[in-house]
């Protein structure tokens, strides 16, 4: 089988653990794959010993002799793919002038995908890496497919791109049946066929030790949420949630994992609403210690007003801890409300606190969610099982080298 190219956004990175294991559960299948990574990555750009080559922060000289290599050796596939630059774009100069960036990029991109002789090339995310990945394979003739993730990548900017990308795809995975829905919104129903559900997956190997929720009944209750600190994950909602629950006696620690650009907004609203020896912001952290850290909580919060389905859920579920999430997007894929786990109302923080309240006093609901959502995540989410309809698909399409 010809080798398979993954281009991400930016690979390695801490967000992206979940593409990883993907990757290490393909190669475990005999499917050679590559990664590249759009940006420059800030973690250490290595791959089982082999550095990561990047597209971006590169020389100029270096864009501008692979854009003219590319003139050179496929001069028919250079213009029709120039033009398909001009043809996916935003609207606007802008637009137009993105467009030019992107093509270039994807000329580079295609000069490195013909060193490794890439067979096929599939992105994660329907964002501009996603373009540049589409401009390259169609410059080389190359199969192309996609991963689909959020409801961010159907809104703008992604979203008016969608449909063109879709069409062009010969794969589309969709980490959700709310998304392959979404999805299949954009495009007629003859291309629905090639629009499927392939679950993002846990490594159970790679997890800490199992630790049971054993604290003495007048202990506080430690509550974890993770993700990056902007307006979509919601955290006003769940401090004002907290705080409430926390005015009226609950015995309550709340611990945040993540950065990003709300983290000072987040660190005052901390210390308005009096939460200092109750909350504690930890930034990121790296995917172990962000693992330990769920092992030592006694639930997990995500208050997401907008989602996709989180990798997040099931490693808390996978480790023991019931959840409480906002129902929205995949969310209610994996979290049965009652049975794995507890859903609220989205932006409803009263109802939130309700449910934070409901795990706080009663010890055997917090350990039956648990055990219902461990063997949950271990019957759908389990890598290995996961990975196995895109497995299938690059094994039954393999990709020609035919640059």
């Amino acid at each position: 089988m010809s080798r398979v190219a993954y281009l991400i956004s930016e690979y390695p990175a801490a967000s992206h653990t979940f593409i990883r294991r993907e990757i290490a559960a393909l190669r475990r299948r005999g499917i050679e794959i590559v990664p590249f990574s759009v940006k420059r990555p800030a973690l250490p750009p290595e791959d089982d010993g082999i550095r990561i080559e990047h597209i971006l922060g590169r020389r100029f000289d270096t864009y501008l002799w692979a854009t003219l290599a590319a003139l050179l050796r496929r001069p028919c596939c250079f213009l029709s793919t120039w033009r398909l630059s001009l043809a996916h774009r935003q609207a606007g100069l802008r637009g137009l002038l993105w467009a030019q960036f992107h093509f270039v990029e994807a000329m580079l991109f295609a000069q490195l995908l013909r060193r490794i002789g890439a067979g096929r090339v599939h992105n994660h995310f329907a964002n501009s890496g996603a373009t540049v990945g589409m401009l390259a394979a169609n410059y080389l003739s190359l199969p192309w497919s996609l991963t689909l993730h959020g409801i961010s990548e159907t809104d703008h900017p992604a979203g008016g791109l969608l449909p063109g990308k879709i069409l062009r795809a010969d794969f589309v995975a969709c980490a959700s049946w709310f998304m392959r829905a979404q999805a299949m919104r954009f495009v007629d129903q003859q291309h629905w066929a090639k629009i499927m559900v392939v679950r993002c997956g846990i490594d159970f190997s790679a997890l800490p030790p199992f630790e049971p929720n054993c604290r003495a009944g007048e202990q506080a209750i430690q509550f974890i949420c993770i993700g990056r600190l902007s307006a979509e994950k919601g955290y006003s909602g769940l401090l004002r949630s907290f705080a409430a629950l926390v005015a009226e006696g609950t015995k309550a620690e709340l611990t945040i994992v993540g950065d990003g650009p709300l983290r000072r907004q987040i660190e005052d609203a901390i210390y308005d609403l009096a939460l200092t020896e109750q909350v504690r912001l930890l930034g990121a952290l790296s995917e172990q210690a962000t693992l330990n850290e769920i092992s030592r909580a006694d639930a997990l919060v995500l208050p997401s007003l907008m989602e996709g389905l989180p990798v997040v859920l099931m490693e808390a579920m996978a480790l023991g801890k019931p959840v409480i999430a906002s129902c929205v997007a995949g969310i209610p894929e994996l979290v049965h409300d009652g049975v794995t786990g507890l859903l609220f109302r989205p932006s409803d923080w009263g109802h939130l606190e309700e449910r934070m309240r409901m795990l706080a006093d009663d010890r055997s609901l917090r350990t039956s969610l648990a055990d219902a959502g461990s063997v949950a995540v271990a019957t759908e989410f389990a890598i290995d099982s996961a990975v196995e309809p895109l497995a299938r698909f690059f094994a039954e399409r393999r990709g020609v080298n035919r640059v």
